[in-house]
């Protein structure tokens, strides 16, 4: 199996990212044993990076701008971006997280590749909600509404009884003003959070 046919079917597809199972798919009748000879050939061609166990990235000829975003909701599903770095995402918080940090349904992770660090954080099944989906770059990104992702932040700052200081947190007031209060209850029960308790809006929710 040539790599330039693999190459070809990838492009078409639009699987830049795509995993051992993806090949297996594309080849019903080669051996698994050797799809993964071929894998860890063009890795070490440089063709394609690894992004953890089973997940690859085509870097042939040149990287195709996949998103960070994208890479996250890929290497762990069901997922979808949250926490510091939605919050930053929408200036909520002036930091840049150096993770990229999202929720998961799933137990919490972490993994660290090419692009950088990713972690997840572990909900129950009834609070993995309040995300849409997003165009970056061309990809279809599951990110956090900016209610749910100060939602999730609240509910991890304080877990375990944790203080929460709103002053070193730095929490953008104004654009919390701005966000749809019905929407910040609605995400604030599943926590039972009192969000009057944490953040400084114009009235009481």
């Amino acid at each position: 199996m040539r790599f330039q046919e693999t190459y070809k079917k990838l492009v078409e597809k639009k699987y830049y990212v795509f995993s051992f199972e993806d090949l297996c798919v594309f080849y019903p009748k080669e051996q698994r044993s050797s799809l993964r000879q071929y894998l860890s050939r063009w890795k070490n061609q440089g063709w394609i990076a690894r992004l953890r166990n089973g997940l690859y990235e085509l870097t042939f000829p040149e990287s195709r701008g996949v998103p960070d975003f994208f890479i996250a909701n890929k290497m762990y599903a069901p997922s979808y971006i949250s926490l510091e770095t939605a919050l930053s995402y929408y200036s909520i918080i002036p930091e840049v997280s150096m993770a990229v940090v999202s929720v998961t349904s799933k137990a919490t992770r972490r993994f660290k590749n090419i692009h950088g660090l990713f972690i997840y954080r572990s909900v129950q099944p009834e609070a993995f909600r309040g995300y849409v989906i997003e165009k970056h770059n061309g990809f279809d990104v599951l990110i956090a509404e900016p209610e749910k992702a100060l939602a999730d932040y609240l509910y991890f700052k304080t877990l375990r009884g944790t203080l929460f200081d709103r002053k070193a947190e730095r929490l953008d007031q104004k654009r919390i003003g701005q966000l749809n209060k019905k929407k910040l209850n609605s995400y604030a029960k599943i926590y039972n959070l009192d969000l009057w308790a944490f953040v400084q809006l114009k009235k009481k929710i």
